[in-house]
């Protein structure tokens, strides 16, 4: 009987926390719709996220956090030291927009316009960094007020230019680390999730291992020789060899890469030759990404597309000049660490709504935090219930749409983490 006695007072404080818990969880998530909404409505583009981060800097300053700011140029970083001692955990968000022109129809729909590459463009947040945001405000606001719970240091990261810092400046993750952020303290794991807007909301997926690709950016210089267009035969049509190029890539693809082991893509969003329809141009640009999931499949599709390039052009007479530019690593799950995490997610979610998924070729610099501590990234569902798939807006798109009611749900993942974490590593 005293043995029992003991164990049911043992019991109550950890039933007390549990309860303030999820009454603090509840008590956000109005403020974390509201803050989602505000961010959506006034989006700002890569290292231009200044009224963004110093929004977010005020907020956390008032809630008594230690803030640091700016961080990578507009990024802001907060510190929470827990009452009892413990690990140091990360918890990231990307807080950047993107060149999309809203065509959503929500009261809070972006009408922003700013300059990208030097051309006026619409701005949105096509990608759901608002969500990302406001949901790390909200566990930020719930760690703080059981402070007093939390074992060890919790790290916010409201990291800017997730999607490319413009031109050659620096930003993004490696610019965040490279100011400290993993070391000053130094970070024993790291954590981010990112929305889906073809997954259920109340839905976490999470992949274990290689989870999303690398990127990188490549630039191809066809030259060839100018002529009249009723005379092709005078000059070297770049045009034309850059078609011939583009499908080389494809077939370093279909018919090069072993897609067994892991998929490859290679795709061209820019052309850039010509001022008029009857001159056959001297010179054309053309820019893409590449995506792979294995360090060394990448590399081997570098040296393929660069030696495409070039025996292609030189084939026709042209000369090709190949460029190509390593925007983020493979994102790697810590697969020890997922393990560990996984019963925290489902604690979060309900285990029925945790899925274990298959990798994505999109990317991710939240990669590059992966190189200094154990890293685990996850996906939390934006679709509306019901809603089919297939018919759902990707991200990158005018028409790119989550339904934020139940953000919440990231909120309660990144605080069981925490908890959890400390717990798991004693």
């Amino acid at each position: 009987m005293r043995k029992l006695w003991i164990a049911l007072v043992a019991l109550v404080p950890a039933l007390a926390q549990a309860q303030q818990f999820d009454k603090s969880v509840a008590a956000v998530n109005d403020s974390v719709i509201a803050w989602r909404r505000h961010f959506h409505q006034f989006p700002e583009l890569s290292n231009r996220e200044y009224n963004t981060g110093a929004y977010i800097a005020a907020y956390l300053t008032k809630l008594g956090l230690e803030v640091k700011y700016p961080v990578a140029k507009t990024g802001v970083v907060a510190i929470l030291k827990g009452g009892k001692p413990g690990p140091v955990v990360a918890l990231r968000a990307d807080i950047d927009a993107l060149p999309v022109v809203e065509r959503v129809s929500v009261l809070f729909a972006s009408k922003v316009n700013g300059e990208y590459d030097g051309k006026k463009v619409g701005v949105m947040h096509a990608c759901g960094h608002d969500s990302h945001t406001s949901i790390l405000m909200g566990a930020a606001t719930v760690l703080q007020q059981m402070q007093k719970e939390v074992a060890g240091t919790v790290i916010f990261m409201f990291q800017p230019a997730e999607e490319g810092s413009p031109g050659t400046e620096e930003g993004g993750a490696p610019l965040m680390i490279k100011e400290g952020v993993m070391d000053n303290p130094k970070v024993d794991a790291v954590f981010g999730l990112h929305i889906n807007s073809q997954t259920e909301i109340g839905t976490i997926k999470y992949t274990s291992g290689a989870t999303m690709a690398s990127s990188d950016w490549f630039t191809v210089k066809v030259k060839g020789k100018q002529t009249h267009g009723s005379q092709p035969w005078s000059g070297i049509d770049p045009i034309v060899v850059a078609t011939q190029i583009i499908n080389g890539f494809q077939t370093i693809v279909s018919r090069q890469s072993e897609l067994t082991k892991a998929p490859v893509v290679i795709s061209v969003g820019v052309i850039n030759a010509g001022v008029r329809s009857n001159i056959i141009p001297e010179e054309l640009v053309m820019q893409g990404t590449i995506r792979t999931l294995d360090s060394k499949m990448q590399k081997d599709v570098h040296e393929r597309m660069k030696l495409t390039a070039t025996k292609i052009a030189e084939a026709s007479g042209a000369t090709a000049e190949i460029t190509i530019d390593t925007k983020t690593l493979v994102t790697y799950n810590t697969p020890a660490l997922v393990k560990m995490m996984l019963p925290s997610l489902e604690a979060a979610a309900g285990k029925s709504k945790v899925v274990e998924s298959e990798w994505t070729t999109g990317a991710e610099d939240f990669s590059y935090y992966g190189e200094k501590a154990p890293a685990f990234f996850f996906f939390l569902g934006g679709m509306p219930k019901g809603a089919d798939p297939k018919k759902a807006a990707p991200h990158h798109t005018p028409d790119f749409y989550i339904d934020d009611s139940m953000l919440d749900v990231g909120v309660k993942a990144f605080c069981q983490i925490v908890f959890d974490y400390a717990k798991l590593k004693k």
